[in-house]
């Protein structure tokens, strides 16, 4: 199995490639600077503007490409993240589109940022109607952009990551107050946080790719989410350190902008779907993944 791959130098692509190489017969990972990588016996990197003419038939293609969410939210970062989004999922889908053999199936990545932000609702992937925030707004176009490939009877997955627990990411950033004793909650303490565990993501993008009946949006999220004031508590604990400052809504408006938002706010989203699929998580509550990665 031949496997087209967007985004596999970051986070979550390089976790895919460590883990799944020796699964499949090839991964060939499109870069914007391949020379500065080594290709290996399972790997090979090939360049952004590649044609579909030069690949061998594809099985796969997943799509894991977009700027990160993390900065101040000036108006060229917001345009960068949606540009990075929309621009490689149309490249994805125009290989497709130009592949005279499709593939067996095509997974773009998406977020929970769909639902947009609630206290009291609970999403799964019935949810059909987005939020009305800016990160709701990025995530269906992203969508509807990917949604171009369903015409050539290519299976989509919408795969909506929620917050992705490892040593690299967010909760390096999030354990760090922690680290240096001035942990405690952030907002209210009360919004809810959807994660999902490294191993999680990974091993469910395979089940997604195994799997026939795997397609639309499915929640890439554990079957527990957790407050934030639990969340942070947990981490203290987990590292044995104190918890007890809190950081107010309006310092990090200050700090952060707009994107104080995703902190602020929150989502309860289940991943129904998965389930359906018959999907078993190895880190269903945070204490275990918290105790692997910090």
């Amino acid at each position: 199995m031949n496997i087209l791959l967007f985004g596999g130098t970051g986070f979550v692509g390089k976790h895919f490639v460590t883990t799944c190489k020796q699964k499949f017969k090839h991964i060939y990972i499109v870069s914007r600077s391949p020379e500065t990588y080594q290709n290996c016996e399972k790997i090979t990197y090939i360049p952004y503007n590649v044609q579909a003419s030069t690949l061998p038939p594809i099985d796969v293609v997943i799509n894991l490409a977009g700027e990160s969410l993390f900065g101040y939210w000036t108006k060229r970062k917001k345009e960068a993240i949606l540009k990075s989004r929309i621009s490689t999922t149309k490249k994805s889908v125009q290989l497709i589109q130009e592949m005279k053999q499709k593939p067996k199936v095509f997974i773009n990545s998406s977020a929970v940022g769909f639902y947009g932000t609630s206290k009291e609702n609970i999403f799964t992937e019935n949810t059909i109607t987005p939020g009305d925030d800016y990160l709701s707004f990025v995530v269906k176009k992203w969508e509807d952009t990917a949604k171009e490939v369903e015409a050539y009877d290519v299976r989509t997955v919408y795969a909506r990551f929620g917050i992705i627990l490892g040593k690299e990411g967010s909760l390096p950033l999030m354990s760090l107050p922690v680290k240096m004793f001035a942990g405690g909650k952030i907002g209210s303490g009360n919004q809810w946080v959807s994660w999902i565990d490294i191993d999680d993501c990974i091993a469910l993008l395979l089940h997604c790719i195994e799997k026939e009946d795997a397609q639309g949006p499915i929640n890439f999220t554990a079957p527990y989410p957790v407050r934030n004031k639990d969340l942070m508590k947990a981490i203290s604990k987990t590292l044995r350190r104190p918890y007890y400052f809190h950081v107010p809504t309006f310092l990090l408006r200050i700090i952060l902008g707009e994107m104080n938002e995703l902190i602020t706010k929150g989502q309860y989203v289940l991943p129904k779907k998965a389930k359906k699929l018959d999907y078993i998580f190895k880190y269903p509550k945070i204490e275990k993944s918290l105790r692997k990665h910090l």
